[in-house]
């Protein structure tokens, strides 16, 4: 059952550190090392030395046994719509190589803290962990069905169940490179999918204060359809972690942000969230 599940993080989201699959799914990073190395040996996983950090630590991929269980498995960080790739080899390497590396584990850290924050409080629990790719190929579809022409491409999007609350959130995973022009461009997506969708507060997590801070200055008086809030790279993120920009002067928990699933409308709202329809990633 764990190994399963290993696998099937890896063919949605790429790749996981050593760290992030010990924090996720086991009892100790020994015992991480451990299961990993046997699943390495049998070519269930593949495996690499973080380039991103200079760290040392394996980052893990999908190995050529993994890819036959998960064939389905999105294939290219950079490019959706690529050419599959011929071999796990070929995959690995395209993940290897991709400017989008630290971006990836940066935002896979978000869902790690929140499934091992849920590991030790019974009453918590991550019920929806879809990835980019995964999260622009459903909205798109019912963008489309809803006659707009306009999607959302977030990093990452979840559901996160704490305390009775029920929160659905879209993560923008910013490291700082781009304009705060570019990060702000990406709201008006999520203006089109709140007149027919849900309505999930949209997180902007970013490096720093100063750039948050920055970010809450623009945003300040500006109505927008879907809540969005503020937090830094680090902060725990089931914690008193976010800023809304219409109330910046508090800081909540991730429960504690405005969510709405939206309208029960199967012909434009395809992905409405209820607890019998999804099972806990």
């Amino acid at each position: 059952m764990r190994d399963h599940q290993l696998l099937r993080w890896l063919a949605e989201h790429y790749v996981l550190s050593t760290g992030q699959v010990a924090a996720a799914l086991f009892p100790s990073l020994r015992a991480a090392r451990l299961r990993l190395a046997q699943l390495h040996q049998i070519e269930a996983v593949s495996r690499f030395v973080d380039v991103t950090t200079g760290s040392g630590q394996y980052l893990y991929t999908l190995g050529p046994l993994g890819a036959v269980v998960h064939p389905t498995q999105f294939n290219d960080p950079n490019h959706a719509g690529a050419r599959a790739p011929r071999t796990s080899i070929d995959r690995t390497e395209r993940i290897i190589g991709s400017r989008r590396l630290a971006h990836l584990l940066g935002t896979n850290q978000l869902f790690i803290d929140l499934i091992g924050y849920a590991r030790t409080h019974e009453h918590a629990q991550l019920a929806r962990w879809w990835s980019e790719q995964h999260t622009t190929a459903a909205y798109a579809a019912a963008s489309y069905a809803a006659g707009s022409a306009t999607g959302i491409q977030p990093d990452g999007h979840g559901i996160w169940h704490t305390d009775g609350r029920t929160v659905g959130f879209f993560l923008e995973h910013d490291n700082g490179t781009e304009p705060l022009a570019t990060v702000l461009r990406k709201l008006r997506g999520y203006e089109q999918l709140g007149i027919y969708g849900p309505r999930y507060p949209v997180l902007l997590r970013v490096p720093g204060r100063r750039r948050e801070q920055h970010l809450l200055d623009a945003l300040a008086g500006v109505p927008t359809a879907m809540p969005v809030a503020t937090g830094i790279h680090g902060e725990h993120p089931a914690g008193p972690a976010w800023t809304l920009t219409t109330d910046p002067a508090k800081r909540r928990r991730l429960d504690q942000l405005p969510s709405d699933h939206g309208p029960d409308n199967p012909a434009t709202n395809l992905q409405r969230f209820t607890d019998e329809s999804d099972q806990p990633s």
